[in-house]
C-alpha cells in the first residue's frame, strides 16, 4: 500500500512538473544561455576551494567559459588593475614618488601595482608616442638620382619588407629624378678644387638637392671601416634615401635598450650606497618607479607644452612650461634623497654623480643600439 501511495505522489508531482515546464523553442542559430555553477574545486590540482584562490597551489578560481566582455574585464584588471589600486598608485608616482617606494619597500605593496607590471605600461605608452612623433620627421634626402632610385627599386622588390617600410619606399620613388651632372673632362687643365672650397661644395648640388649622408671612399682604410661603411650604405642608402627607415628601425630598439639599462641604474645606485648595505632589488625597485615616473612625466610636459603653446602663446607659455621641468628635476631629487634618507649636501652630489654617470651609459647604450641595428639585417 505505501508503494503504491508512493508511486501515485511521483507519478503526480511529475506529471504536474511537465504540464508546468514552458515550452522549449529553439531558434535558428541562437543558442539558450545556460548559468553555470562557481567553482568548487581547484581545477589545477583539485582541492577544494576556500575563497577566489587555491591554498594548494595558488591558481585563481576563475572560470573562462563566459562570455566575451567578461574575458575582456578580466585582462583588463590583470594586466592593468584598472581600479582604486591602479589610480592610486599612478597618482602616488606622480605627486610624491619617493613615498610609492618607501611604502613597497615597507611591505605595503598590495594597495599598489607591481613596479614592473607599472614599468611595462608606461613604457608602452611612451615609446608608442615617440615613435608616433618620429612619424612626423621628414628626413629629405633631396632628389633622387637614377642610382637611387634604382638602388630603391630593388628593395622595394624584396619580399620581406614590413607594410611601413615599403609605404615609405614607394613614396620615396614617387619622387622626381634629377639628372646626373656630367663628368669633368680628364684632359681639363684646371688642378682638383681643395677641400672646402666653393667649387667641391657646388659637387653636390643645389642644397634642395643634396644627399642626405655622403660617404667619402677615401677615408675608409681599415677592413672594419670598409665593411661599416658599406652596412651603412645598405641601411641608410646611398645618399641616405633610407635614412628614414634606419630611424624607425633605431627608435623601435629603443625600449629595449632602456630596459637593459634599468639594472645598470640599479647598479650605479648600489655603488653610490654602498656603505648603507642595502640590497639590490631595493635599488632595482626604486629604478623602476623613477623611470616610470620619467615616462609619465614626460608624457604629461609634453601635452602640457603643446596645449599651452596653441592656447596662450608668449611668455607665459615658455615660463610655465620651464616650471614644470624645474618641478620635475625636483621631484627626482626630492626622491633619492627621501628614499636613501641623507642630507641636503650629500644627496646632491649623490643626485649629479649619479646623474652623470647614468649620462654615460645611456650614452654608451645608444652607441651600442645604434651599431646593433647597423649591423643586424
Amino acid at each position: 500500500m505505501a508503494d503504491e501511495m508512493t508511486k501515485l505522489i511521483l507519478g503526480d508531482t511529475a506529471i504536474s512538473a511537465i504540464e508546468q515546464a514552458p515550452p522549449r523553442r529553439r531558434r535558428f542559430l541562437r543558442r539558450r544561455k545556460t548559468q553555470r555553477s562557481p567553482l568548487t574545486h581547484c581545477e589545477n590540482c583539485g582541492a577544494q576551494l576556500q575563497g577566489h584562490w587555491c591554498a594548494h597551489c595558488g591558481q585563481p578560481a576563475i572560470d573562462y567559459r563566459r562570455s566575451f566582455r567578461h574575458v575582456i574585464a578580466d585582462l583588463l584588471d590583470e594586466f592593468l588593475n584598472w581600479d582604486s589600486k591602479f589610480f592610486a598608485t599612478i597618482g602616488l608616482l606622480l605627486v610624491r614618488p619617493w613615498k610609492l617606494t618607501n611604502q613597497f619597500l615597507a611591505g605595503h605593496r598590495v594597495r599598489y601595482v607591481h613596479p614592473l607590471r607599472l614599468y611595462l605600461l608606461a613604457s608602452i605608452l611612451f615609446f608608442f608616442a615617440v615613435n608616433y612623433g618620429a612619424k612626423g620627421l621628414h628626413l629629405e634626402p633631396g632628389k633622387l638620382g637614377p642610382k637611387d632610385r634604382a638602388e630603391l627599386e630593388a628593395d622595394l622588390k624584396k619580399g620581406d619588407l614590413p607594410p611601413a617600410a615599403r609605404e615609405e619606399l614607394e613614396t620615396l620613388l614617387r619622387e622626381p629624378t634629377t639628372p646626373t651632372a656630367p663628368s669633368p673632362s680628364t684632359n681639363s687643365s684646371s688642378p682638383p678644387p681643395a677641400p672646402g672650397t666653393d667649387k667641391q661644395r657646388h659637387e653636390y648640388g643645389k642644397i634642395g638637392e643634396r644627399p642626405f649622408v655622403a660617404f667619402d671612399q677615401a677615408k675608409s682604410t681599415t677592413p672594419f671601416e670598409r665593411w661599416i661603411e658599406a652596412r651603412a650604405k645598405e641601411k641608410m642608402g646611398e645618399h641616405g634615401t633610407k635614412m628614414g627607415l634606419f630611424i624607425a628601425t633605431l627608435f623601435s630598439n629603443l625600449p629595449y635598450m632602456m630596459l637593459c639599462c634599468i639594472p645598470l641604474f640599479a647598479f650605479v645606485l648600489k655603488i653610490l650606497y654602498i656603505r648603507r648595505h642595502i640590497f639590490y632589488i631595493d635599488h632595482l625597485i626604486y629604478a623602476l618607479h623613477i623611470h616610470t615616473f620619467a615616462y609619465t612625466g614626460i608624457m604629461l610636459i609634453v601635452l602640457a607644452t603643446i596645449g599651452l603653446n596653441r592656447m596662450v602663446p608668449g611668455p607665459v607659455a615658455g615660463w610655465t612650461i620651464a616650471l614644470l621641468w624645474i618641478a620635475f628635476a625636483m621631484q627626482i631629487f626630492l626622491s633619492i634623497r627621501r628614499v636613501y634618507r641623507q642630507g641636503w649636501f650629500i644627496s646632491t652630489v649623490k643626485f649629479f654623480t649619479g646623474g652623470f654617470v647614468y649620462l654615460m651609459v645611456i650614452s654608451a647604450a645608444l652607441a651600442a643600439t645604434f651599431f646593433i641595428t647597423l649591423v643586424l639585417p
